[in-house]
Formats: C-alpha cells, sequence, structure tokens
C-alpha cells in the first residue's frame, strides 16, 4: 500500500470516477491523498456530487498517470468523517487547508479511506509491473 500512495502523492492530480445517481459514470480530479494510521485518505466536501455519489455507491476508480507507468485503483472510499484524528492528520497536511475550509468544526469537511484495493501498475504497453491489495 505504501508504493501506491508515494505514487499518488508525486503527482499533483489523479482522476476518481464514481457513479452518479442516475448510474452514470463520473470522473473528476483529485489532489494530494494522505497517509494516516496505515490507510490513505482522500477529502472533499459534503455539499460536491461527489460526497453524494459515495453516499450511494462507495466504491470508485482511480488512475493516474506519471509520464511513464499508469496506476489503476479499483476499491471503496470509505467514509471516516467522525474520525477526528484523521481529520486533524488532513489539517495538518496542507497548510492550505483551514482557509479553504476544512477545519474540525466544519460539517461540510468529509475525508475517506480506501478500502478493499486491488491496484496495478502498468507500462505504457499495458504490462503488469505491479500489483497490490489492501
Amino acid at each position: 500500500m505504501q508504493e501506491v500512495f508515494e505514487f499518488l502523492k508525486k503527482l499533483e492530480v489523479n482522476y476518481v470516477a464514481t457513479v452518479t445517481e442516475e448510474g452514470l459514470p463520473s470522473c473528476r480530479p483529485f489532489g494530494d491523498p494522505v497517509w494516516f494510521d496505515g490507510k490513505i485518505y482522500l477529502l472533499t466536501k459534503a455539499h460536491k456530487a461527489v460526497a453524494r455519489q459515495l453516499a450511494g455507491n462507495d466504491h470508485v476508480c482511480i488512475v493516474a498517470y506519471d509520464g511513464r507507468e499508469w496506476l489503476r485503483i479499483h476499491c471503496r472510499a470509505l467514509d471516516d468523517s467522525e474520525n477526528i484524528a484523521a481529520k486533524e492528520a488532513i489539517i495538518q497536511e496542507f497548510d492550505w487547508a483551514e482557509e479553504a475550509g476544512y477545519t474540525l468544526d466544519n460539517p461540510d469537511f468529509k475525508c475517506y479511506y480506501l478500502a478493499e484495493a486491488h491496484a496495478e501498475v502498468r507500462d505504457s504497453d499495458g504490462q503488469v509491473l505491479a500489483e497490490y491489495d489492501f
């Protein structure tokens, strides 16, 4: 799992695909993940469509490309927004977090960790270079 985190962390953006309430695919850019308590965390806000979509179906696909290799993660993004320690770790990770509204007293602050994950790193020819389950 650490290798997967490091792959995501070195990039400015990765893409998270969800399923809309209408059953349609939706994909959006996400920024830095956070490593906390042996888990990879993502953050967003409750008022965004992605939070509503995850409430209805927490299965996601995350795709990232570093210019040489592709990472694809099929997993569940489990809501851990009641975990104050996780939120504190997220706030500490980013100097912009509080200014952007990611504060402990903001009910709009949502965080999710990746679970039941299968990740693959592939080269540009599609050959599997590494696989991870966590």
